[in-house]
């Protein structure tokens, strides 16, 4: 048989998806850092590295159940762990969600793909916010849909706006995306705004996926309200973990939790457990941990308190970079990031991603293109505020100095 040397091609749903955080620009760091240059690392939200260890108590309960972590557990996880979160939903004041309405991941990471995995036809549509987390659009498209991006209004504290949600509408849209608080802009939404979410949502017989990963990350007295509380008459899906309000994002430990009108969707769930039992079962050793973290002391607070570390540091990289004339922020409510914008106009800089390449290349300050979050008003990059006060500083004053030398 006459060898042939075809090439072999990614499936065709790659062709347009991407993920900036870790994309070309992170790769030319990596590049940079094989020749001996030292890069100073905003891009991705990893507290490990910058010295945030995951309390004691929670590394303590998993080298104690390590050998009790030697099989698989039930698909959708340890029954310790699962109960753990149902007793954290009580807290938040939602009702009626039971031991099997939460499912243990390997990070929410995973929970992401596999509930669009079990609700995804060809063709369907899901409301993403933009500027997102950009795995929720790439989850979507990899599963044969369409990501449709509603407008999250800068001038209202990046709130969502509710029009433009019911506006975009189909008949194949089967769900709405909420990522609160908010990965890139630092937003804790509104009241009003979710229970206007819940509202067109129960309207239009769409599925409420609501993001928490960073539900106790709030600075400045801001409120987080859980959007299951709201939605009642269709189905919620919440989703949380132990990545950053524990620092234990290299565990990859989640959880996915249902709510509201679960009798509506018998079948959806039934396609989630199928889906659950095929991967087996979450990683086991990090189970152990849940409910440790979940009912044990919650040192995350003294970290956004007014003297705590990640306050100190975002509020540093805010006022810095709103200091610089010429760059606007939001001031950021919870998470990890701020997501300030540049006036081009007073700049020699023709968008966003040729900002973030030449700071990389000139100064060797990484972060993330504004675009890279499904964002198509070019200006915006993402700072992530973890590294230390001195470092943020340092990391200030090169980008302060990047902008003097591009200015008009």
């Amino acid at each position: 048989m006459e060898r042939t040397d075809r090439e072999i091609r990614k499936s065709e749903r790659l062709t347009h998806l991407k993920y900036d955080i870790r994309g070309p620009v992170y790769e030319k760091a990596l590049e940079l850092e094989s020749q001996g240059y030292k890069i100073i690392s905003l891009n991705i939200g990893n507290p490990a590295p910058f010295g945030f260890d995951a309390p004691d108590e929670i590394v303590h309960d998993i080298i104690l159940n390590i050998r009790n972590a030697q099989g698989y557990s039930d698909s959708r996880g340890l029954f310790a762990a699962r109960k753990a979160v149902m007793h954290y939903t009580q807290t938040l004041g939602l009702p009626g969600v039971t031991i099997n309405d939460v499912y243990i991941g390997n990070g929410v990471s995973e929970l992401i793909l596999l509930s669009m995995q079990a609700l995804i036809n060809e063709g369907d549509e899901v409301l993403v916010p933009s500027p997102d987390y950009p795995l929720w659009t790439t989850s979507v498209a990899l599963c044969g849909g369409k990501p449709i991006h509603y407008h999250c209004d800068e001038v209202n504290n990046w709130n969502p706006d509710l029009a433009d949600i019911e506006s975009k509408i189909t008949d194949r849209t089967r769900a709405v995306v909420v990522i609160n608080p908010n990965n890139p802009t630092g937003a804790v939404y509104d009241q009003a705004i979710l229970e206007g979410i819940a509202r067109i949502a129960e309207r239009h017989s769409l599925i409420v996926f609501a993001d928490e990963i960073y539900d106790r990350i709030l600075y400045d007295g801001s409120v987080h309200h859980h959007m299951a509380r709201f939605v009642h008459d269709t189905l919620c899906i919440s989703m949380g973990g132990l990545s950053k309000n524990y620092r234990a994002a290299g565990f990859r430990g989640g959880w996915l939790i249902l709510s509201g009108a679960r009798q509506q969707a018998k079948s959806y769930i039934e396609g989630l457990t199928l889906l659950a039992s095929l991967r087996l079962c979450a990683n086991v050793p990090t189970q152990y941990a849940i409910q440790t973290a979940l009912g044990g002391y919650q040192s995350i607070n003294d970290l956004v308190m007014p003297m705590g570390r990640l306050y100190k540091q975002i509020m540093l990289a805010y006022n810095r970079l709103v200091a610089i004339p010429g760059i606007t922020c939001v001031k950021p409510k919870g998470a990890l990031y701020v997501f300030p914008k540049i006036d081009l106009s007073q700049f020699r800089i023709a968008d966003d991603n040729e900002f973030v390449y030449d700071l990389l290349t000139e100064q060797k300050v990484l972060v993330v293109a504004g675009t890279g979050f499904n964002f198509t008003n070019d200006g915006h990059f993402r700072v992530v505020c973890l590294p230390s006060v001195d470092e943020l500083t340092i990391a200030m004053d090169r980008i302060e100095a990047f902008l003097e030398s591009r200015r008009k």
